[in-house]
């Protein structure tokens, strides 16, 4: 089981299909479960209440950067030290949150990121490697100056000193690129560990792969 200190954030939009079992998944670790329902249309919202955990409304789509802000805020609210990103459809492995959280609990770290490529266990879509990752690795070294082998995976955690400093505005994709911006700006120590996703039928696809680097342009260009 997972100290009491640490809670789990999942952004959450028309996710009926995963959530279910996601929750369950997390339950044998902690009762500390908060999701975030991003404005879904679906029973996303019903099924938090009947497997009994803390889920709040967006009564709109804002997007995953707003879902995980209001997901920071709440946590630190309810006193969480350690925070865990989380997503809802079922890419993200339980097992690895042992490992993402231990640079923060040795104080090794304040943020730490998920990395797909560190261990290579990841059976990444070859389209959405070389057309999508890839490109988005150097895009985001380009922009933050944080050289990551990972720059857009959803699997991270933070510390309550990361969490109050770092303040998520990109309400889409790009939200990635503001949270390493901000880890440059405050000087926050980082590492990165190599985390396995597995991709599936109702995983993101290359389709929001493709949202990543349209978001990333669009925050360079609006400059929000």
């Amino acid at each position: 089981m997972l100290s009491q200190k640490v809670w789990i954030i999942i952004p959450a939009h028309n996710e009926e299909e995963n959530i279910g079992k996601v929750i369950k998944d997390l339950k044998e670790l902690t009762s500390n479960i908060l999701v975030i329902n991003d404005g879904s249309t679906d029973r996303t919202l019903e099924i938090c209440q009947i497997n009994n955990v803390l889920a709040v409304s967006h009564m709109v789509n804002r997007g995953q950067g707003a879902a995980l802000q209001t997901g920071n805020e709440m946590a630190l609210n309810l006193g969480a030290e350690i925070i865990v990103h989380f997503d809802a459809d079922g890419q993200h492995q339980v097992q690895d949150i042992a490992k993402i959280i231990e640079p923060l609990l040795n104080e090794q770290a304040d943020l730490v990121f998920g990395s797909r490529f560190l261990e290579n266990k990841s059976k990444i879509p070859w389209l959405k490697k070389y057309f999508i990752l890839k490109p988005a690795i150097f895009f985001n070294w380009l922009f933050t100056g944080l050289k990551l082998s990972d720059a857009h995976n959803g699997f991270r955690a933070l510390s309550k000193k990361a969490a109050q400093q770092i303040n998520i505005r990109q309400d889409g994709m790009a939200h990635a690129t503001e949270i390493m911006n901000q880890v440059r700006q405050y000087d926050l120590k980082y590492q990165e560990v190599g985390v396995e996703i597995i991709y599936q039928e109702y995983g993101q696809g290359l389709w929001g792969g493709i949202r990543i680097i349209e978001d990333l342009f669009l925050s360079k260009i609006t400059k929000k």
